[in-house]
């Protein structure tokens, strides 16, 4: 047998066996999640064809390098021939390169043009990108209006190693996101401070989420279940925290998800005009302070100054609580304190306020209440 037919041979024999074992490939931990949409299916796809075209070109490049190597080696009296320039070698060095790219063009062109169609979707849901939750606001289709964040909820016990770590480490979140199975959600991503970026891994969107600009994606999942990711963008101190976490559901569990969600929100708004009673208020602040606040302040008040200043003994806590409300609602421009007055509610933005004003060393029996953060906002 000649050696362009044995390497022939092994070239075919290679790719044949990575081609028939693609459903053990897609559940190695090695290689890209299982996909869960079409999009995501034709980027394994394409993964796997570029993976091929490059083992076949190695093969046959280093086979036919290391057997000139070996055949015209000294030792065997080899004599270097001496050439300069063939045209038709020439021409097959370029024209072949030329069409392998092609080959690979074409695919990759279709799926990104796959990726980039976000007309005519069912549901549009803007996921905006925060140091360091996400918050989503549900803008068409069924469930518009619904908006909340979503905070990471690993226990801080298992983060500082105090406790083991369960299968869903940094990548579980208070309030995830719900879409129905089977539906073309469409993501706008944007950002409130830095450059985030929106990645489920197994949806096939990566998708940044730049301050200042809307950018958008899409999917519809093929199947129920819950689909994780994270920020795939370095955006700061706490970037590991911040995860994505996808319910897929049936039409009729989005539907109740949907009613509970707007009877929450009702509920919520009711929340924001009446008035609470101190101890009210410093329960459900200590709530709302472990999901939006402990990660930079720390749970016992002291922050981690310079970059985040303790609250504790703070002169700004213990201070007139109108310059509070203002911090909070509108952040601090040039530091890592975000507004939360897009974020949170009136009455929990009261709560937290009440909270802080009355733990640790800080004792000022003050409440305050949704209607002050109601008058801040200039409502």
């Amino acid at each position: 047998m000649s050696l362009a037919a044995r390497i022939a041979g092994s070239t075919l024999f290679f790719a044949l066996t990575f081609a028939t074992a693609g459903t053990a490939i897609a559940q190695s931990r090695y290689n890209l999640q299982p996909p869960a949409t079409g999009v995501a299916s034709q980027i394994y796809d394409l993964h796997t064809l570029m993976l091929i075209i490059c083992l076949v070109i190695f093969i046959g490049v280093f086979g036919v390098m290391f057997w000139a190597v070996f055949r015209h080696r000294k030792s065997r009296g080899a004599v270097a021939a001496n050439f300069h320039e063939n045209t038709t070698v020439e021409i097959a060095w370029t024209v072949v390169p030329v069409l392998i790219l092609l080959g690979m063009a074409w695919p990759a062109t279709q799926t990104v043009i796959e990726m980039k169609d976000t007309a005519d979707p069912d549901i549009t849901i803007k996921a905006t990108g925060y140091q360091w939750k996400w918050g989503y606001d549900y803008l068409q289709g069924e469930g518009e209006g619904i908006r909340f964040v979503s905070n990471l909820s690993t226990p801080r016990a298992q983060i500082e190693g105090g406790a083991p770590k369960n299968e869903a480490y940094l990548l579980e979140v208070d309030n995830p996101l719900v879409v129905p199975v089977g539906r073309k959600v469409r993501i706008l991503t944007t950002a409130a401070d830095v450059i985030h970026s929106w990645w489920v891994p197994a949806f096939g969107v990566k998708q940044d989420a730049i301050p200042g600009f809307i950018r958008d994606a899409w999917f519809r999942a093929d199947a129920e279940g819950i689909y994780r990711g994270n920020c795939a963008e370095l955006c700061g101190r706490d970037h590991g925290f911040m995860p994505v976490e996808v319910h897929v559901v049936s039409a009729a569990a989005y539907t109740a998800w949907v009613a509970e969600r707007q009877a929450a929100s009702a509920a919520s708004a009711a929340d924001d005009t009446r008035e609470f009673t101190l101890a009210e208020l410093v329960e459900r602040g200590a709530q709302v302070y472990a999901t939006n606040c402990a990660a930079c302040h720390q749970p016992n008040g002291q922050g981690l100054p310079p970059a985040f200043p303790a609250l504790d003994g703070s002169p700004v806590v213990r201070g007139e609580a109108a310059g509070q409300i203002a911090v909070v609602l509108n952040g601090r421009p040039g530091t890592a304190m975000a507004a939360f007055g897009q974020l949170l509610s009136d009455a929990d933005i009261a709560a937290a306020i009440t909270f802080t004003r009355n733990t640790w060393s800080n004792s000022s029996g003050e409440a305050v209440q949704p209607a002050a953060i109601a008058a801040a906002r200039g409502g």
